[in-house]
């Protein structure tokens, strides 16, 4: 990897980092879900938004996983 990729690759994790440290920070007041008679306790906003995040960083590669097995079974 060329130092100015490596570089650019620093500054975008930081950036980043540094965007999702303002979006927390911005995003203290409380919240509760409800779902389909489930509740949750009280937590900021910013909790709740961080986890569908990373709840869909892991199920959309997975998905794609899966769904792209299917198609190499249907053309053999």
């Amino acid at each position: 990897m060329s130092r100015l990729a490596r570089f650019a690759s620093i500054v975008s994790v930081l950036f980043f980092a540094l965007v999702v440290v303002f979006f927390v920070l911005e995003n203290q007041q409380g919240a509760t879900l409800s779902f389909f008679g489930w509740s949750t306790v009280e937590l900021p906003v910013s909790v709740f938004t961080l986890l569908a995040l990373l709840v869909g960083m892991i199920v959309g590669p997975a998905l794609g996983a899966v769904l792209g097995r299917k198609r190499i079974r249907q053309k053999a």
